[in-house]
């Protein structure tokens, strides 16, 4: 079974590293003319799921906006899971799941375990309790394939307070919160190059302000939010990340979703030919 970092890089060579969230907020189903019900999340994740097909290689559904709906919400994003990866799209479900092991195992086995039908092809977690506490889904999402992108250096601002804080003992000891997150994620990483397991670190933070240092992210997946409606600019890319912008996915939602299902597959092509500009 290919490795998840395998999956990423093919994804990275063919497509680039151009991902599309699908971020089904009230106000974009109704720019699209639907109804704000799961009839109108089921249209708007299905055309999606369609707009992005070939015009990148990654999407990453807000699993929020579908939980709204309850069980409805859960068959819609099965039914949009299977589309996407039937199409040969990465899924990166976007579900921030974090607790003690016993629980956190449970959350790791519904989106990563082959066969579920939420099976995806990473989740994103947090370590609020620590990262050695992901040790069962770290351990299944490598027997099977998977990746995981733990929350770091978030793009909200009410974060910066905690993710900038310095531990005060044990092995990470005067590190940032976030820089103690990139360096256990970077250690469970068995993988010579690109790895499996990643970080989310926003667009519209500077790294350097949490502590982290810009050799820390090469070879490590990076799940960048915040480029589009959060204000980041595609074309600062390299400004942003520096040499690790060649292992960064790049999320794009609310900017492109917006512009309809149609205008989609043309919008994907030219952001990807401008990552691509910045990642030469």
């Amino acid at each position: 079974m290919p490795s998840f970092a395998s999956q990423l890089a093919q994804t990275f060579d063919e497509f680039g590293g151009v991902c599309m969230g699908i971020d089904p907020h009230p106000f974009l189903l109704e720019a699209w003319g639907l109804s704000d019900d799961a009839h109108g999340v089921r249209e708007f994740a299905l055309r999606a799921v369609d707009a992005a097909a070939g015009n990148v290689g990654m999407i990453k559904p807000q699993v929020a906006f579908f939980e709204r709906f309850g069980a409805a919400g859960y068959a819609i994003l099965e039914e949009s899971f299977a589309l996407a990866r039937s199409a040969g799209l990465l899924v990166i479900a976007d579900v921030k799941r974090g607790d003690l092991s016993s629980s956190v195992d449970a959350y790791g086995q519904a989106w990563l375990t082959p066969g579920s039908s939420l099976e995806a092809d990473a989740m994103t977690a947090v370590a609020y309790q620590g990262v050695s506490e992901l040790s069962g889904p770290f351990e299944l999402a490598r027997s099977a394939g998977k990746g995981i992108f733990v929350l770091a250096a978030t793009s909200n601002a009410s974060a910066r307070t905690i993710q900038t804080a310095r531990i005060a003992e044990g092995e990470h000891a005067g590190a940032t919160v976030a820089a103690s997150v990139v360096r256990d994620v970077t250690a469970l990483n068995t993988e010579s190059g690109l790895g499996s397991f990643g970080v989310v670190i926003g667009a519209t933070v500077d790294v350097a302000d949490y502590g982290i240092k810009s050799g820390e992210l090469v070879d490590l997946p990076i799940l960048a939010p915040g480029f589009g409606a959060q204000g980041a600019q595609v074309e600062q890319a390299r400004e942003l990340y520096g040499d690790a912008v060649s292992n960064t996915i790049v999320t794009v939602s609310r900017s492109v979703l917006q512009e309809g299902a149609n205008q989609i597959p043309a919008e994907l092509r030219s952001l990807r030919s401008q990552l691509r500009e910045q990642v030469r």
